[in-house]
């Protein structure tokens, strides 16, 4: 008699999403961190230039946020599947493309900082400091981007404490080299940004450490020609050119937010600036179980075992829904408090806080796309994620900014919120008819 099919369990879901939650709420937590020892210094063009400098590298950084996502996706069906080479091969291919990409962005700061300043449009008292971070930080790219994929591939091996790992001392040198150079040094946004780039490489080295180890555990060598012939990298690009459109296509959204809150002035641009940390830690906490989603359903995917995959995206919408309630009644609760501790900018405050509403609904909406990326990724549906990407920023988002712009800040925040409701109901809609349908076939 054959052993009894094991299903996820909630205890499955948490051993991934519990250590990842941690790790990725630690991320905002650092934006505030950033922006609380800027926003406490006496001029609010400080807390401005590391908001427009945060944007370029969420665009730069996010934009190729697809070295984490694929590998993720394609790790964890080799995992599935048991394929020890194609293991190895996913995360060999990932640092590679991440190598390259890097030494790409190095080369091109110039032109970078040029393009980015002129597009976002910050003010004269803001455009010198922006410029500063921006020069400072590109040096971070070859570390940040190895570490996407290496966090990416412990991912997709269900094993979430090396990520935590990763991610934690990575925040931790950078928090404490903020506050040495900001507070005791008296460093401006040049501090900011040095201690950023210090701290991806103490994290990039906590992660190859790591990755020796587990590559020793699952045996076998490297394949020169698979990492350097470029034919051999068909399957990755043909995931991850996809997943590359649907970053960019988000982090142009956020980029675009934040250009139009710097047109709208620089106390809009400081508060929205502010908000949208709270956004990020919301994101963050339900990117945790998003993770956990993947991993499961990846290796559901590679084990060809359905029940499994259904069983995976019922536990991980379960958990994140009440999570999202969970973070709109700490907005209700907090939110003044997280304010006023970001900043001592009494302006700042008063204009954070009328738009502070926004953040109270944000988690209601948007927890089915975050939850549903998850899936996606893990069942490496790379091109629908692509499409409703496309769809709900050019067809939702900018439609409704053009139209609800006479209300202002307040429209900025709508046009976000329906942007997110339609990547929701996309992403219901295509699961519902491919990806679980697929799972009944």
């Amino acid at each position: 008699m054959s052993a009894p099919e094991r299903l996820p369990q909630n205890r499955d879901v948490w051993r991934i999403a519990a250590p990842l939650i941690i790790s990725n709420v630690s991320v905002p937590l650092l934006g505030m961190v950033d922006t609380g020892v800027t926003g406490h210094l006496d001029n609010a063009a400080y807390l401005g230039a590391v908001a427009i400098g945060g944007a370029v590298f969420s665009f730069l950084y996010t934009g190729v946020n697809f070295l984490r996502m694929g590998t993720t996706g394609m790790t964890a069906q080799a995992f599935g599947a048991n394929d020890s080479a194609a293991i190895r091969n996913s995360l060999g291919q990932a640092l590679v493309v991440a190598l390259l990409i890097a030494t790409a962005l190095l080369l091109l700061q110039q032109p970078i900082k040029h393009f980015a300043l002129q597009l976002l449009a910050p003010d004269a008292a803001i455009a010198p400091f922006a410029n500063t971070y921006i020069g400072i930080r590109i040096w971070s790219a070859p570390a940040t981007l190895a570490n996407y994929a290496l966090i990416g591939w412990f991912i997709g091996l269900q094993n979430a404490r090396i990520p935590l790992a990763i991610v934690l001392v990575t925040n931790a040198v950078n928090i404490l080299l903020d506050l040495l150079f900001v507070v005791v040094l008296g460093m401006t946004v040049d501090g900011v940004a040095l201690a950023s780039v210090i701290a991806e490489f103490s994290g990039l080295a906590v992660g190859l450490t790591y990755a020796a180890r587990e590559l020793a555990r699952h045996g076998g060598s490297w394949d020169v020609t698979r990492l350097t012939t470029p034919a051999a990298y068909t399957a990755f690009f043909a995931i991850n050119a996809h997943l590359f459109v649907r970053t960019i296509a988000l982090v142009s959204t956020l980029v675009f937010i934040t250009a139009q809150g710097a047109r709208l002035g620089t106390l809009v641009l400081a508060a929205n600036a502010i908000l949208m940390n709270l956004q990020l830690l919301l994101s963050f906490a339900l990117d945790g179980l998003a993770h956990a989603a993947e991993a499961l359903t990846g290796k559901a995917i590679g084990e060809k075992n359905k029940r499994a995959l259904r069983q995976s995206v019922a536990l991980t919408l379960r958990w994140s829904l009440g999570t999202a309630v969970a973070f709109s009644a700490l907005y209700v609760l907090a939110g003044p408090l997280f304010i006023r501790t970001l900043t001592d900018l009494p302006d700042v405050r008063e204009t954070a806080i009328r738009y502070l509403p926004w953040m109270v609904l944000s988690p209601l909406v948007s927890v089915w796309s975050f939850l549903y990326d998850g899936v996606f990724v893990g069942a490496t549906r790379a091109r629908e994620m692509r499409d409703i990407m496309l769809a709900s920023a050019l067809l939702v988002f900018l439609p409704s900014w053009y139209l609800l712009q006479p209300l202002g800040n307040h429209g900025l925040w709508l046009a976000f919120t329906l942007f997110m409701a339609a990547r929701g109901i996309g992403m219901h809609y295509y699961y519902e008819r491919r990806v679980a349908s697929d799972a009944e076939a």
